[in-house]
């Protein structure tokens, strides 16, 4: 059996670590849950210095699993249109031109509409 572990395991394992963003999030609901005074306190603390580091290698991390995410895409999914099969090039760069369409709406609804 063959999988990206037996592959290139200096590769495998940094991606699988790119989630450990996602404490720091469910520690943010935990203090909206618990009130106004928890909110706060954790919004001071991710105010701090070396959360803000830990937010900037958190998102290094997360775009790295994505950029190897989605050229994977092109390997793992045949499309066929007819009798044609659809370059893997095609669909990575459809995966990639998805990803920034959906980072402009949400720029623009986040930033620009307030």
């Amino acid at each position: 059996m063959s999988d990206a572990r037996s592959q290139r395991p200096g590769l495998y394992y940094p991606k699988m670590r790119t989630t450990i963003f996602l404490i720091e999030f469910l520690m943010l609901v935990r203090s909206i849950a618990q009130g106004p005074q928890a909110y706060a306190s954790m919004m001071a603390c991710l105010a701090s210095p070396g959360v803000i580091a830990f937010n900037v290698v958190a998102l290094v991390f997360a775009l790295y699993h994505t950029v190897t995410w989605f050229m994977l895409t092109g390997v793992v999914q045949v499309v066929r249109l007819g009798d044609h099969q659809v370059p893997p090039a095609l669909i990575v760069a459809g995966a990639f031109a998805g990803w920034v369409v959906v980072s402009l709406i949400i720029f623009y609804l986040i930033v620009l509409r307030s």
